[in-house]
């Protein structure tokens, strides 16, 4: 008798292995998006990967797997693998605009953009459907706009006006472009790739850096610089972008999937930054940082013939009044 009740149980155990085998078969990843970023996870672009890979993974009920490779590669060697299809998609900062949009790359410059709102209608307008037709003649379809937040400057001192950056050694990321214009403004460019931009500014390599507030708290800045100066004199975005001959080989569902996923993970990320940016303003100032508002429009003014020039040679598909149009 125990012999039969125990055949009985091994039977069992045996249909419940055969479920789980056959479980686990239906739901097997059918095929895998790889979504490069050379930002570290916990930063708002990876956190924007993320949420997709949520939305895709759940929406298509596990037959589409995503995996995140964070941190490891530079933004532009992210490009180029995407664009060659060896990367499915990508979540970088805007330089797939300067690489492969190049007209269009006015978008992500100094003064040229008013504020988030101003960059969106642009994006969403005549220019932006340019700028992502260029880039899918290249093989990126683009699908979402990340809020990264308005650059600032810091300093050792007060800044209220370009007199008072006359000179002044101001750390920029090497682009060509940005440093024309602040080089107008007066200052004396320094180009410093990120990784260095803490020990430039302690060795006095620069005395003044520009960026966003999560890169100025990440980088604890304040404890190299005194100053907060809120410039707001670039939209600082990332962008999410699908390798496109990829996306053409998905069946309808798929594409709508990743479209819709996009959107939201767009949505998310561009809510959560909005709420925290004031709250990291709020935690740079309790760390000793002095908050300076600067007279914006002479800045502004300032760089107008730089930004002018820029828009005639290098960006000459439309006008910089245009642009402030929008």
């Amino acid at each position: 008798m125990e012999k039969g009740k125990s055949g009985r149980f091994l039977s069992v155990a045996t249909v419940l292995c055969f479920l789980w085998v056959a479980l686990g078969t239906a739901v097997a990843a059918e095929k895998t998006i790889r979504i490069g970023s050379p930002f570290k996870s916990g930063t708002i672009v990876v956190d924007a990967a993320e949420k997709f890979k949520e939305i895709v993974e759940k929406g298509s009920g596990g037959r589409i797997e995503v995996t995140i490779d964070a941190g490891a590669k530079a933004e532009i060697e992210i490009n180029k693998m995407n664009k060659a299809g060896e990367l499915e998609m990508q979540s970088n900062g805007t330089n797939f605009l300067e690489l492969y949009a190049p007209p269009y790359y006015f978008f992500t410059n100094p003064y040229v953009m008013k504020d988030f709102d101003h960059y969106m209608r642009a994006w969403n307008g005549k220019l932006g459907e340019e700028a992502r037709a260029q880039l899918e003649r290249n093989g990126l379809k683009y699908l979402a706009t990340l809020y990264r937040g308005l650059r600032q400057m810091t300093t050792k001192k007060p800044v209220y006006t370009p007199a008072d950056v006359y000179k002044m050694k101001l750390r920029l990321p090497p682009i060509p472009s940005w440093m024309a214009i602040w080089k107008a403004m007066g200052t004396d460019p320094v180009g410093v790739p990120l990784p260095e931009l803490y020990s430039s500014l302690k060795t006095g390599k620069a005395e003044a850096s520009e960026g966003d507030l999560p890169q100025i708290a990440g980088f604890k800045l304040n404890e190299v610089q005194s100053h907060l100066i809120i410039t707001n004199h670039l939209v600082q975005t990332a962008g999410i972008l699908i390798h496109k001959p990829f996306f053409d080989k998905l069946s309808k569902a798929d594409q709508e999937l990743v479209v819709k996923a996009g959107k939201e993970a767009e949505d998310w990320a561009n809510n959560k930054i909005k709420t925290e940016e004031g709250g990291i303003l709020l935690t740079l100032q309790r760390k000793g940082m002095q908050v300076v508002i600067p007279d914006a429009d002479s800045f502004r003014t300032m760089a107008k013939p730089a930004v002018d020039e820029l828009f005639k040679t290098q960006w000459s598909v439309t006008t910089w009044a245009e642009v402030l149009a929008q």
